[in-house]
């Protein structure tokens, strides 16, 4: 049971709060009773994205044990060796070190502020998560769950060949803010805040409605791929449609490539990736250019297009960007 909001806390308080237990072990300690060696303890810790301890601090709870003793089971049944296990841990700690960052901040302008509040903050904080942990921590898995089960069916949609698994044919976008770096400096930090959440915001609700997949978002920026050709063109017009074409929204850029990526640690990597960032510098405001790959994948009963003079794009050399529009 958690304190009432009124009740003063320290930050240890606080941990201890949100853990459900406190710290009582030494990497060391924790280590012996899992029945593994003190550095595969320090290497799956780092994983998760946390600093190490001294050899004789205590910082670690029956939970953490708990984990190690059930990944290191895990390794020792033979389902997976241990660099599988760590590949894995490191991206479960990357994922939730960035959710939990997002997860506060969206939780913190609900906290008490004005005179007086510093002292109570941390118990209202306590409060505040032990009533919205709990419901969240199932939308967690729920996620979880789904995006897992969309992930293997696009894998089990890929034909026999190994090569086949290693790569996926998509459409790759990049999505770029215009001046970025120039507005920022205008606005100043709370509006900059305001405009990259509803940037991104609005990308996600497009990507998703047109069946594809937001990869990362680099506040001025989104990398998106598609399946589809046809629909990451609809998703490039609905980006620019929602944010160029508001008044009230900087102005943005769209670069579409296609071809062989390879997916690695919820990235993508390859040649169509750099190519449609690089298609973004010289794309005009508002407006989406594509590679040629791009464009012979296009119904020509649909789409017109045209080829833009050709531009050094670094990595490629010479490049003829090529403007699309619907018939």
């Amino acid at each position: 049971m958690a304190p009432e909001p009124d009740q003063p806390l320290s930050r240890d308080d606080l941990v201890a709060g949100i853990l459900g237990t406190s710290a009582e072990f030494t990497a060391e300690q924790i280590a012996v009773e899992a029945s593994v060696e003190v550095e595969v303890t320090r290497r799956l810790w780092r994983a998760l994205g946390f600093p190490e301890y001294a050899e004789d601090e205590v910082a670690f709870t029956s939970h953490d044990m708990a984990a190690l003793t059930l990944l290191q089971q895990t390794v020792d049944s033979g389902l997976i060796d241990f660099d599988t296990a760590l590949n894995l841990t490191r991206a479960v700690g990357t994922t939730m070190a960035r959710l939990a960052d997002w997860e506060v901040a969206t939780l913190v302008p609900q906290l008490p502020t004005g005179e007086g509040a510093r002292d109570n903050r941390m118990a209202a904080a306590l409060h505040m998560l032990e009533k919205v942990g709990e419901p969240f921590e199932q939308l967690l898995v729920y996620a979880w769950r789904r995006h897992l089960a969309a992930a293997a069916s696009r894998i089990e949609s890929l034909g026999p060949d190994d090569e086949e698994l290693k790569t996926s044919d998509v459409t790759v976008g990049f999505a770029d803010i215009v001046a970025f770096s120039a507005l920022s400096n205008e606005i100043g930090e709370e509006r900059v805040g305001d405009l990259v959440e509803v940037f991104e915001t609005r990308c996600h609700d497009v990507v998703s409605t047109n069946h594809g997949r937001v990869i990362k978002s680099l506040g001025d920026s989104v990398l998106f791929i598609c399946d589809d050709p046809v629909k990451a063109l609809d998703i490039a017009d609905g980006i620019i449609t929602v944010i160029g074409r508001d008044s009230r929204m900087p102005d943005v850029r769209v670069g579409l490539a296609s071809g062989g990526v390879v997916m690695r640690m919820g990235d993508v990597f390859g040649p169509p990736v750099n190519l449609a960032a690089r298609l973004t510098a010289v794309a005009r405001r508002n407006r989406m250019i594509i590679d040629e790959a791009t464009a012979a994948r296009l119904p020509a009963d649909r789409f017109e297009t045209r080829r833009l003079p050709a531009r050094p794009l670094r990595g490629f050399g010479l490049v003829e960007p090529i403007s699309v529009r619907q018939r």
